[in-house]
């Protein structure tokens, strides 16, 4: 597994083929992300994420909300979500994102970790609705944690930390070849919110 940490030169491509994934590393100071993180936890409409796997709906303890610029209908795990509007904060969010990514974006999934227990399996967001080729910008505040690749098919492993106030932006065809996923580690007792502004065609 290659491992990279802290890395500011957001021209780097953490990939070594097939995609791109560049990590602008902290652009929000720690009053800033510390501002967003308190009013993402206290303003969102945070609800139980929803899965059927093989007929059975599953609730996780992670905590999910999807916002959009329209009421975007978004499907995943065989469940469909209805975007709410935009919050102040997730729209001065947006916009910072587009900013430094050069990059546009009409909705936003986020995800609450409590703690380190919560994560991601290997998966990649390659949904129907979802532009092709799409750019993601992920924004993280709250816990510091680790976040990984690997290639559909050499299984060839990347991983980098992703810090309170960071910005990472997946795009080109790394949702094709790249599966991603956020480990549980038994180290972070603190919660992490994640954004993930991306673009719906449908």
């Amino acid at each position: 597994m290659t491992l990279f940490s802290n890395i500011q030169n957001a021209s780097t491509n953490l990939l070594p083929k097939d995609g791109i994934v560049n990590y602008y590393g902290i652009v929000f100071g720690k009053v800033e992300a510390d501002f967003y993180y308190q009013k993402l936890l206290e303003n969102i409409a945070w609800e139980n994420d929803q899965a059927v796997i093989f007929g059975k709906l599953i609730v996780t303890k992670r905590k999910v909300a999807w916002y959009g610029e329209q009421p975007f209908q978004y499907t995943y795990s065989n469940i469909t979500k209805t975007a709410l509007p935009w919050t102040e904060e997730l729209l001065a969010l947006k916009t910072k994102a587009e900013e430094l990514s050069g990059e546009t974006f009409n909705s936003c999934l986020l995800n609450l970790y409590h703690d380190g227990n919560e994560g991601m399996a290997w998966h990649s967001d390659a949904e129907k609705d979802l532009k092709k080729d799409g750019a993601i910008a992920s924004l993280s505040f709250g816990a510091e944690r680790k976040f990984a690749f690997k290639h559909k098919e050499d299984q060839t492993t990347v991983a980098l930390f992703l810090e309170h106030g960071s910005l990472l932006v997946m795009k080109g065809a790394t949702q094709s070849h790249w599966l991603h996923r956020l480990p549980p580690t038994k180290l972070v007792k603190r919660p992490r919110i994640n954004l993930t502004f991306r673009t719906i065609t449908r």
